[in-house]
């Protein structure tokens, strides 16, 4: 059987081999979906209320990894690597039972923390307040955990809880993030709501962290086209932050996914804000930055997007604005600029999904031949002349130039004074050039 990928395409490698978690192909996620196709939404399959379909005898796992979530920072590399090695279940027990030898390298100040905090972990409760929520807990190995985040290696997060009825898995197989400052102008908020709208008219999922500004923005305009937007939450998925995108944040779990790692009910930090910033980069494609300082959190997010291989863009903004100086110094590395939704596809998107060749205005005077094209800049920009000059200074025989300015009088560029000839009024130029018209 042909393996697929965690962006859903066929590797050629037989599907034979122990995955990352030594599962064989007898355990292993099932990954029957197929790419969607360009230029068409993702499907919206009803899924809510339940839970993502795994293996029986799977419970104790998931229960545990729910009770993980509520125990260990998101991030955090030293309880991942515990995790890898011993497994969730054994893990929670271990932070669970305060006479447990603690994990290989665990400081006490570390264990003693995660033990209090152990002991509020109620995951059934949790399990419960999320499928009330119309929601689910999506861990690895489910048919819909986003393979592409196991790139994060021992920072992947725990598990996953996702309120929404979208396919998380199936969305972010085409996904791109769209990140930027907070307090954008409205020239950063514009370029992202057309952005997100473009990309969801076009059938990609827009991603990005609901916050205000261009967050906001790039959700709105993906709403607007009726498109598929995830917002990856600092917050647990019922904990709305900030404040003021309640509403917003509820239009997107009913039309879109609103995602985070930790359980129901959990609040913000900054740390969580800018361990967010990591889900989002590896959750999608590629990653698009409006308007950001030197030191904004959206630029952690484009690094980190660098770090893991996928593609990172920036919208550019005036050179004396500093809400754009952090995206013009990661134009100056290995960002790509990008201006529209079509030029984002063109980097992202398969072979063919090409941006339109862009081309200025065509004037009649680019349609002319290049004999005609020379009469017509030998004639003087003030003032007349005749046609034996003319021939001189267009370099051509006479009665070749005399053709041309009867075709040039034809179309409107000359005028004809008697046995002289000047530039119509309408072809003549103000910038005091000696030559002929524009």
């Amino acid at each position: 059987m042909t393996r697929i990928d965690a962006w859903g395409f066929a590797t050629g490698t037989p599907d034979t081999a122990p995955d990352a978690h030594g599962r064989g192909p007898e355990t292993a996620e099932p990954d029957r979906a197929t790419h969607t196709t360009a230029g068409t939404r993702p499907a919206k399959p009803t899924t809510a209320g339940r839970r993502s379909p795994h293996p029986e005898g799977d419970e104790p796992q998931r229960t545990a990894r729910a009770a993980l979530t509520r125990i260990l920072e998101p991030g955090d590399e030293t309880a991942g690597r515990w995790l890898r090695e011993r497994g969730p279940v054994a893990l929670w027990h271990t932070l669970s039972d305060d006479t447990a030898d603690p994990p290989a390298g665990a400081t006490p100040a570390k264990i003693a923390g995660l033990r209090l905090r152990a002991g509020r972990a109620r995951p059934t409760a949790d399990l419960d307040a999320v499928t009330a929520l119309g929601g689910r807990f999506v861990c690895p190995g489910d048919e819909e955990w986003p393979r592409q985040l196991d790139d994060l290696g021992d920072a992947r997060p725990v598990g996953l809880w996702v309120r929404g009825t979208g396919n998380l898995r199936l969305w972010a197989l085409r996904s791109v993030a769209v990140v930027g400052a907070r307090a954008c102008t409205e020239y950063g908020a514009h370029l992202a709501t057309t952005l997100g709208a473009g990309l969801a008219d076009r059938g990609w999922t827009v991603v990005s962290g609901a916050a205000y500004g261009v967050d906001g923005a790039a959700h709105r305009g993906a709403l607007a086209a009726d498109g598929a937007t995830v917002a990856v939450m600092a917050s647990g998925v019922d904990y709305a932050y900030p404040r003021g995108h309640t509403e917003l944040i509820d239009r997107i779990a009913e039309q879109g996914l609103v995602v985070a790692e930790l359980p129901p009910g959990d609040h913000p930090t900054r740390s969580r804000f800018i361990q967010r910033n990591r889900v989002i980069a590896a959750l999608t494609r590629g990653t698009v930055v409006v308007e950001a300082e030197l030191r904004s959190g959206s630029l952690v997010t484009a690094r980190r997007a660098l770090a893991l291989g996928r593609f990172t863009m920036g919208m550019p903004g005036p050179v004396t604005s500093g809400l754009s100086a952090g995206v013009h110094q990661l134009l100056r590395g290995e960002a790509a600029v990008v201006t529209d939704a079509d030029e984002v596809i063109e980097l992202v998107g398969s072979i063919g999904e090409l941006a339109p060749e862009r081309e200025g205005p065509t004037r009649i005077r680019d349609l002319l031949d290049p004999v005609t094209s020379r009469v017509l800049e030998a004639l003087p920009a003030r003032g007349s002349t005749d046609t034996a000059h003319l021939a001189q200074e267009a370099g051509t025989p006479r009665d070749v130039t005399q053709s041309k300015l009867f075709e040039l009088l034809s179309l409107g560029f000359v005028q004809r004074c008697g046995e002289r000839w000047e530039l119509a009024r309408r072809a003549e130029t103000t910038d005091g050039s000696r030559r002929g018209g524009p």
